[in-house]
């Protein structure tokens, strides 16, 4: 099993790309990368969320590109099928923890509640996206939760924004912050890359 946070490496933000068409997550991906970031996760929430991640993959072979919000084995291997490099859920079932332990790709298992995280950590993940991490519980959740679960890092996203973001980081058990605010709609919208740029290098994306 290979650990998500390998990576990472020294980012701390992993930005979410959520676009209509393939055309708009590659110019999206280009800001990150020219940004800086090595690793990136597209939401597959769109009809052109499978084909963004094939054309951002072919655009930036050295980018990481992750297939976000799989909730099933067929996602599973749809995303494996167009080139995604990790795996982030946002939950869990019986059958998908089955599918992401006998993975050869990092996966990066969603969980909202404690029955959720003693399920992928008696499946052997330490390491686990807390999700929606603000209605959750957010930081008093991870607070609660660290003296129980003491091996299990986090990476919280849903909710984390630029007010809110340093006191995850402050955290023990969080090694990284899931962020849509890098890439907001309406720059997507409006074609506004190069906003999408300016917030990735502004926004302590690396620690």
């Amino acid at each position: 099993m290979q650990y998500f946070s390998s990576l990472m490496g020294d980012q701390k933000v992993l930005p979410l790309i959520q676009v209509n068409s393939a055309e708009d997550g590659v110019a999206v991906a280009k800001a990150m990368y020219e940004a800086g970031l090595h690793c990136v996760e597209v939401l597959l929430r769109t009809p052109e969320s499978f084909n963004a991640l094939r054309e951002i993959k072919v655009a930036f072979p050295a980018l990481k590109v992750g297939a976000g919000t799989v909730v099933n084995v067929p996602m599973f291997d749809k995303s494996v099928e167009f080139g995604a490099d990790f795996i982030v859920t946002p939950a869990l079932t019986p059958r998908l923890v089955k599918c992401l332990v006998d993975s050869d790709l990092p996966c990066l298992p969603g969980v909202s509640t404690t029955a959720d995280i003693a399920l992928a950590h008696e499946a052997g993940f330490t390491e686990m996206k807390l999700f929606p991490a603000e209605l959750s519980g957010g930081v008093s959740f991870l607070k609660a939760v660290s003296s129980v679960f003491q091996k299990v890092q986090f990476c919280p996203t849903g909710g984390v924004k630029p007010e809110n973001k340093q006191a995850y980081f402050d955290l023990a058990n969080v090694f990284a912050v899931g962020g849509s605010w890098v890439a907001r709609p309406e720059w997507v919208e409006q074609k506004n890359w190069e906003m999408i740029r300016k917030t990735c290098v502004t926004a302590n994306i690396f620690s």
